[in-house]
């Protein structure tokens, strides 16, 4: 059974709003309330995915403990309006299981792409260069194809419009040659974590995206992971009983509404046509698929 759809939220001390987060201010915290909304080719569509918001905070919350002895994190717990939440205002009903709690980070502006198959822009890039972010790869790989092993792959961060793949030595420079350093392994340890549990489930991550920041761990500056991980807005999921390289994959996305825009012949500027019921029902039913093969368990 799903629930309503939420689109809007609206609490005391709003701190950001995204495509799909709305983020609240708690001193030393931060609420961060993943809603329903959905973004296609950088627009916000008029109606959301139903159970879209839960599914991005409990599989986030997921993969969080189990790769907090991987790399750090920003996770403190999901919010359940008991106590231990310690929020200075009543949680909405509407809002369990979809809310989390994290401590406060200072972002480091750099898309954080771990690779472990050839596909979106990278197998565009491979075509022009036979190397993606800078990084040489064999001659004679098809599309969906596995790489030699997992390569990262950094982009930009754009408040519109579509992130640009850099290289390590130009993420350096914006960075630092340092934190460069530890962003590529630390996305890497993540992703080799992620994707050999999520083999085992039959489910193939074929690429996934991080986001890092720097934040207090046990009295030292440290670099965490925030944000999201490893979820189907930040990832690709194919199916591993179905998978055939030398084209694209199906997926436990979003792809159905692409698929049903490109169609419809929208001219991919807002405002964007309403999705019909049967792809907001398929879109849902893909999201809680992935959900239930990677944790075993139910949506909550």
């Amino acid at each position: 059974m799903t629930s309503p759809v939420l689109l809007e939220t609206q609490l005391p001390n709003l701190y950001a709003r995204g495509k799909v987060r709305d983020t609240y201010d708690l001193g030393d915290r931060l609420l961060m309330v993943a809603t329903d909304r959905i973004s296609a080719f950088d627009v916000v569509l008029p109606n959301g995915i139903p159970d879209k918001g839960a599914v991005l905070t409990q599989l986030s919350a997921f993969w969080f403990e189990q790769t907090a002895s991987v790399v750090p994190n920003h996770c403190i717990r999901v919010a359940d309006s008991t106590p231990a939440d310690d929020l200075p205002f009543e949680l909405p009903p509407e809002f369990i299981g979809r809310s989390m709690i994290v401590r406060k980070a200072r972002r480091v502006d750099i898309e954080c792409v771990a690779r472990g198959y050839l596909s979106g822009s990278g197998w565009l890039e491979y075509q022009e260069s036979q190397s993606v972010c800078g990084i040489p790869l064999p001659p004679g790989l098809r599309e969906s194809d596995e790489l030699p092993e997992p390569i990262f792959t950094p982009a930009t961060k754009a408040e519109s419009g579509h992130d640009i793949n850099i290289s390590l030595e130009q993420t350096a420079e914006l960075v630092g040659p340092e934190a460069a350093s530890l962003l590529r392994a630390r996305s890497l340890a993540v992703y080799r974590y992620a994707a050999q549990y999520a083999r085992q489930r039959g489910i193939i991550i074929a690429d996934t995206k991080f986001e890092f920041g720097w934040a207090q761990v046990d009295g030292r500056e440290e670099l965490i992971l925030i944000d999201e991980a490893v979820t189907p807005d930040s990832s690709r999921f194919w199916p591993a009983d179905g998978y055939q390289p030398g084209g694209p994959q199906p997926s436990f996305d979003k792809q159905p509404v692409r698929d049903w825009l490109i169609a419809s012949g929208w001219n991919k500027q807002p405002p964007a046509p309403e999705l019909p019921p049967e792809v907001v029902a398929s879109t849902t039913e893909r999201y809680r698929e992935a959900y239930r093969r990677l944790t075993g368990r139910e949506l909550g």
